[in-house]
């Protein structure tokens, strides 16, 4: 009986302190590892799915209400669903070829069956992939369904943003901070040179795509005649590139100067400012325009997980020469596998690739 009494007490503790544990959930790596599977799955079939995350206080009451949606969801979800530990107040659910509706759905029974006296969870929606235009933020929130709008969903592509990390931003402040400086004769003479030999600017700025599919103005010299953005649709029947991008060997729109400066990989030195601004990053996948970006299918957009950078695999390893689909398997094949070793290396192939040549146009 004494002992009975004492292995009841033991649950109630170990309820109340660890409810993840004591009902099956998985952990924060584990789960997030089923959230990486199904984004790749949902890459390779179009399918969509969601992501709910049920948050509750950090008070007695948010740890009482964790261990109760524990043994709920473990009775209400599918057998293809997955629950793990978001963090220390949250309790994340995967529900595969799942759309918003369905998610809320799931919201909504999960929430029917917290018991009278306990405060509702606050729960977010997420979808993958988002209808989200290129250069927008998604930011998943806390439902306020209103007849007009319907419940509020977010871009699960947020959440596979992927910061800086400080070695990284260490070395590109260094890195670019150095450049700069002792590029600044070649950085004013080149600027010198635009101004004298072609009417405009010295500097293009252009808007792009950046981490997680924020917009930045990126810096280059300028290369081509004042207002070539607009003539590019003339144009279009000549691209010689596959995909979304555009890119032709003889673009009539570069001027005389502009062309040197291209091959020459000169036009491309302002971006050392986009570094030291923290948009861009000394390594990471090119940034691109934001009409490229809406043309992306749902795996090339990973490459907008990380900074975008002024160089790459695709920059070492020929630039125009290599095709659409091999350039964005290369960017995400980076992604996978970045680190201090391979941006020193990469940094280091750059030279000898920018003084070939290869590739430029």
């Amino acid at each position: 009986m004494v002992m009975a009494k004492i292995v009841r007490a033991a649950r109630r503790f170990v309820r109340r302190s660890f409810p993840a544990a004591s009902f099956g959930l998985l952990s924060r790596e584990q789960f997030l590892r089923v959230l990486q599977r199904e984004r790749a799955r949902s890459d390779r079939t179009g399918e969509v799915f969601s992501l709910v995350i049920f948050s509750v206080g950090s008070a007695q009451s948010g740890a009482e209400t964790l261990g109760h949606l524990a043994r709920i969801l473990q009775r209400r979800l599918r057998l293809t669903d997955d629950a793990g530990r978001w963090d220390a107040e949250q309790i994340g659910v995967v529900l595969p070829a799942t759309p918003a509706a369905g998610a809320w759905t799931v919201v909504d029974d999960v929430c029917v069956c917290v018991p009278a006296g306990l405060p509702l969870p606050l729960c977010r929606v997420y979808c993958y992939p988002s209808d989200r235009p290129a250069d927008s933020q998604g930011n998943g929130q806390q439902r306020a369904e209103t007849p007009e709008a319907g419940p509020p969903v977010g871009a699960m592509e947020e959440i596979f943003v992927q910061r800086l990390p400080l070695w990284k931003r260490l070395v590109d402040v260094a890195g670019a901070s150095f450049a700069l400086l002792l590029l600044a004769p070649l950085l004013a003479l080149a600027a010198l040179a635009i101004r004298l030999t072609s009417p405009g600017p010295a500097l293009f700025r252009q808007r792009r795509i950046g981490l997680g599919g924020k917009p930045f103005i990126m810096y280059k010299f300028r290369t081509m005649v004042v207002q070539a953005e607009q003539q590019q649709a003339k144009l279009m029947a000549l691209n010689e590139q596959q995909g979304p991008v555009f890119k032709i060997r003889n673009d009539p729109r570069i001027t005389p100067l502009g062309r040197l400066l291209r091959s020459t990989s000169i036009d491309e030195l302002p971006q050392f400012w986009n570094v030291l601004k923290g948009d861009m990053s000394l390594v990471g996948p090119r940034p691109p325009l934001a009409n490229e970006v809406r043309q992306y299918e749902s795996w090339q957009g990973r490459r907008l997980d990380v900074t975008p950078g002024l160089t790459c695999l695709w920059q070492v390893e020929g630039r125009s020469a290599i095709g659409f689909i091999e350039w964005m398997r290369l960017d995400i094949r980076y992604i996978h596998s970045r680190s201090l070793r391979q941006d020193i290396s990469l940094l280091l192939r750059t030279v000898p690739a920018v003084l070939s040549r290869r590739g430029a146009s």
